[in-house]
């Protein structure tokens, strides 16, 4: 087998499978165990954990401190499973010892079973792979092309309470997490790719810090252009963008690179709500949302699940009432929901729900429906928001950023698990919380299926429909 380091793959795995392999792959006898891994692909060189097939102990021939065999029809198992989506086989097991590196046990046994995975695979483009696991539940992972290429895998991230990030050392030995806001923060960041969807009023108050932060690779997505009304909150806009109405994505592609001449930004002026936006949201470690609709929400909490990514969704709102004087300021409120995969979505928290898709959706093709359906008080109103909020946003757009930096740097005295929301009202002065428990969390079908068709499970965004 030859390898390569010119390509570099990441493997994301929810909260729920690693804790089940961790369970099966470490019973307490200090013996090696295995089970098989299914991945489907959510980018070219990321895939994701769809599903996992546990090899019972009792069944497997030789289990040792450093060595296990266990019966071929588990793989034959394996196979039929995969086969409908074209599922990747990763063949895991366990390094009771603690060693986060691949044995010459490893690469002999590879060599024997990997040939017969792609014997039984169709897809030309596929990769099979192996991956071990140890005892503190770190991930280490391989794929292998049909010509049997090794592609180690950079990183394996698991988005739960904390944002895990595994990456071994040539040695075996796990990488360390650097302190939060340290230098070696800015560096480690080099290697996360964040995705920014909605690049005006908070997003691009968001970008500007990931940028600055370090992150090394950014993709901003947003249909829109700049306008005159817009120059009061979009940072770095300029009065001839408004004249020439240049993309909000190409403003931050052509100013970034002034001062990051080590960040690769990438961009799409579209919205998320197509199969490009999709697509290329999927490419990403981390996905932040800072749209104002409804619709667009509802696609980034699909993209999440299905790609295992962690979710960040910003939002502000001024409520208004109306006095003796006239209308009134309300309050002045801000929200941050971090939802991480297989935990309650923004639907579960009632961000959106059907009646509001279904306002917004009239509110595009049938307005005067509309119109009707709000004098018949069956559309509920919608406060209004005032233009210049640039200070509202900055508030908003930094506690999303720190909440990302509280997760993948731990640094709070507070279980990060009791912060699922935070909701400040700066009219009250007041700030609160709510935890992954205080919302009821309904059966995600979507989680993990990558780019399985249809997109997201959504018709809307089959290959089918984008052709007719």
């Amino acid at each position: 087998m030859s390898a390569t380091i010119n390509q570099h793959i990441k493997l994301a795995i929810s909260e729920a499978h690693h804790a089940k392999l961790r369970e099966h792959l470490f019973p307490g006898d200090g013996l090696e165990a295995a089970a098989i891994v299914l991945c489907a692909q959510s980018a070219a060189h990321r895939y994701v954990v769809n599903q996992i097939l546990l090899v019972d102990h009792a069944d497997c021939r030789v289990r040792s401190p450093d060595r296990i065999c266990w019966p071929g029809s588990f793989i034959e198992a394996a196979i039929e499973l995969a086969e409908t989506h074209a599922l990747s086989i990763v063949l895991m097991h366990s390094h009771p010892g603690g060693l986060l590196r691949f044995s010459a046990i490893d690469d002999e046994s590879d060599l024997d079973v990997v040939p017969a995975l792609f014997e039984a695979s169709e897809s030309p483009s596929i990769r099979h792979g192996s991956a071990i696991m140890t005892p503190d539940g770190a991930i280490c992972a391989r794929f292998y092309d049909r010509q049997l290429v090794t592609t180690h895998v950079s990183a394996v991230h698991l988005a739960g309470d904390e944002l895990l990030t595994w990456q071994a050392s040539e040695q075996g030995s796990l990488l360390p997490i650097p302190m939060a806001f340290s230098t070696e923060m800015g560096r480690h960041l080099k290697s996360f790719t964040a995705c920014v969807v909605g690049v005006s009023g908070t997003g691009s108050i968001v970008v500007e810090q990931l940028a600055r932060l370090g992150f090394g690779r950014l993709i901003l997505i947003d249909f829109d252009e700049i306008e005159f009304k817009n120059l009061n909150r979009i940072l770095n806009a300029t009065l001839d963008d408004a004249r020439n109405s240049t993309a909000k994505v190409a403003r931050f592609a052509s100013v970034i690179p002034t001062y990051r001449d080590d960040i690769e930004v990438i961009t799409l002026k579209a919205s998320i709500a197509t199969r490009k936006g999709i697509e290329l949201a999927g490419e990403a470690d981390v996905l932040f949302c800072c749209v104002d609709s409804f619709d667009g929400r509802q696609v980034c909490d699909r993209i999440a699940a299905a790609f295992l990514q962690p979710l960040f969704d910003v939002a502000v709102t001024i409520p208004t009432y109306q006095s003796a004087a006239g209308v009134a300021v309300g309050d002045v409120c801000g929200r941050v929901d971090y939802v991480k995969p297989g935990g309650s979505t923004l639907a579960d928290r009632g961000v959106y729900t059907p009646e509001a898709l279904r306002r917004e959706y009239l509110q595009h093709v049938a307005p005067n429906e509309l119109a009707e359906q709000v004098a018949e008080g069956y559309i509920k109103g919608v406060a209004e928001e005032a233009p210049s909020v640039i200070s509202l946003n900055m508030r908003a757009a930094s506690d999303c950023v720190m909440e990302f930096i509280a997760r993948a740097y731990p640094f709070r005295q507070e279980p990060n698990a009791e912060r699922a929301r935070t909701q400040f009202s700066l009219a009250a002065g007041e700030e609160e919380f709510m935890g992954e428990t205080d919302f009821s969390c309904a059966l995600n079908p979507h989680l993990g299926r990558g780019l399985i068709e249809p997109l997201l499970g959504m018709p809307r965004f089959a290959i089918s429909e984008v052709r007719a």
